[in-house]
C-alpha cells in the first residue's frame, strides 16, 4: 500500500491530535479491547535514497528495540499467535483479569528480519511470527511493488500503455518520481484481476530492463535461512500464500489452493503445518468475506487481516478476520505507538465498530 502526501499529512495529524489532547488516554478504557497484532515487513537501518515509496514498509532497528521495551514497561503480555487464540477462545470467566496482549507479526520473510529483527526479538524473549509466501524461498516471486519501484527510480521518463493509449509519465526529479509511482501504483491495484496486474508489471519491467525475480534472491530468506529460524521455538512460522496474490481477485478454486499450498510446502519445506494465514495485501480489497470463509474451511486457527483495529471478544467470532496495526515506517516514534495501542486511532478510524468483518 502507498499513501499520498496529503493522507500522510492527515494520518500523522490525527495521531499528534489524539496524543498532545491526551484523547487518546481518556478513550482508553473504553476502546483498547484484549490487546493488538502489530504488523512488520522490513526492518534495517534507514537508507540515504530520497526517492523510498515503499518506505512505510520499514522501520529501524533501534525503533523496533523501543517499541518492545515499551511494551515490557507497559506491563503489556508479548504472546504468540497460538497464545493469543488460547485467549479469545477461551471461556469469558477464564478471559477475566488477563493483562493486555501484543503480537508480533512479520510478512514475507525477508532477510532482514533474520538479521536485524530476530536479534532484538531472542535478546528479550519475544515470541512472533513470519508469514512465508512460498514462492519468495522459491525464488518464483514477484515482488512487484518492488519492481515498479525500481521502473520509476531507474528512469527519467517511463511509457507505456494505459486504456489501450501509450502514455508517458515524466520521472526525472524526486518528486516527478513519487507523483508516477503513485499514480501508477493506484492504477495497478484499481485492476479486478490479479492477472492483469501482474502482465502489466512484467510488460513495464521488460520494456526497462528490471529483473523482477531478482528482488526474491536479493532480500528474502531462503529455506535453509527460514529453518534456522524456525528452529527457535519463539518463532511461529505462517502461511502467506503462494504467490503473494491479492486472494480477492483471483477465482474462488484458485484463492483456496494458494491457502492450502502455501501451506503444504512450508509443511514440507520445514516439517510444521502452518495453522496461522496472513492475506497478502490484507485490506478489503484483497481480502474479504469470501476470503475468511475459506480460511476457516482449510482449518486455520486464525487469519489476519491489514485492516486497523484492536483485537476485541467479539473477535472470538471472527478468527479468520482478525485487525493488524502497522509499525509503519513512516511514523516511527513512541508517541504515535502509545496512541494505536491506545485503540483510540483506530476506533476512530472505524467508525467505533468493534469488528469489521464485511
Amino acid at each position: 500500500m502507498t499513501l499520498s502526501p496529503l493522507q500522510k499529512t492527515v494520518i500523522r495529524g490525527g495521531l499528534e491530535t489524539l496524543y498532545f489532547s491526551a484523547a487518546h488516554h481518556l478513550m482508553r478504557p473504553f476502546v483498547c479491547g484484549l490487546g493488538v497484532i502489530l504488523t512488520l515487513h522490513h526492518v534495517r537501518p534507514p537508507r540515504p535514497d530520497r526517492f523510498q515509496p515503499n518506505r512505510l514498509l520499514e522501520i529501524r532497528p533501534s525503533f523496533l528495540d523501543d517499541a518492545v521495551r515499551w511494551l515490557r514497561r507497559s506491563r503489556i503480555d508479548l504472546v504468540s499467535l497460538d497464545e493469543l487464540h488460547r485467549r479469545l477462545t477461551a471461556p469469558s470467566t477464564k478471559r477475566g483479569g488477563q493483562r493486555r496482549f501484543a503480537c508480533i507479526t512479520i510478512d514475507d520473510g525477508y532477510r532482514d528480519v533474520l538479521r536485524f529483527a530476530y536479534p532484538i526479538l531472542k535478546r528479550q524473549q519475544v515470541p512472533f511470527a513470519v508469514f512465508i509466501p512460498t514462492s519468495f524461498p522459491d525464488r518464483l516471486g514477484e515482488l512487484w511493488w518492488l519492481a515498479l519501484e525500481a521502473v520509476v527510480a531507474r528512469n527519467k521518463r517511463v511509457s507505456l500503455l494505459v486504456d489501450g493509449k501509450e502514455r508517458s509519465f515524466e520521472c526525472a526529479s524526486v518528486a516527478d518520481k513519487r507523483h508516477t509511482y503513485e499514480q501508477l501504483y493506484r492504477w495497478v491495484r484499481s485492476f479486478k484481476s490479479e492477472d492483469e496486474l501482474r502482465h502489466v508489471v512484467r510488460d513495464l519491467a521488460g520494456r526497462y530492463q528490471v529483473e523482477i525475480a531478482s528482488f526474491c534472491e536479493e532480500l528474502c530468506m531462503s529455506w535453509n535461512e527460514l529453518a534456522a529460524l524456525a528452529a527457535d521455538p519463539l518463532v511461529t512460522i505462517g502461511a502467506h500464500t503462494v504467490n503473494h496474490v491479492m486472494l480477492a481477485k483471483v477465482p474462488e478454486q484458485s484463492a483456496r489452493a494458494e491457502m492450502e499450498m502455501g501451506r503444504s510446502v512450508i509443511e514440507a519445506a520445514l516439517g510444521r503445518r502452518p495453522d496461522h494465514l496472513a492475506y497478502p495485501v490484507g485490506d478489503a480489497s484483497s481480502a474479504g468475506p469470501r476470503e475468511f470463509r475459506l480460511a476457516a474451511e482449510a482449518g486455520f486457527k486464525t487469519a489476519v487481516t491489514t485492516r486497523p483495529g484492536v483485537i476485541f471478544p467479539e473477535h472470538r467470532d471472527h478468527l479468520t478476520a482478525l485487525p493488524r496495526i502497522s509499525l509503519n515506517g513512516e511514523h516511527q516514534q513512541l508517541r504515535y505507538v502509545r496512541v494505536l495501542l491506545s485503540g483510540a486511532a483506530t476506533a476512530m478510524w472505524n467508525g467505533f465498530r468493534k469488528v469489521n468483518a464485511a
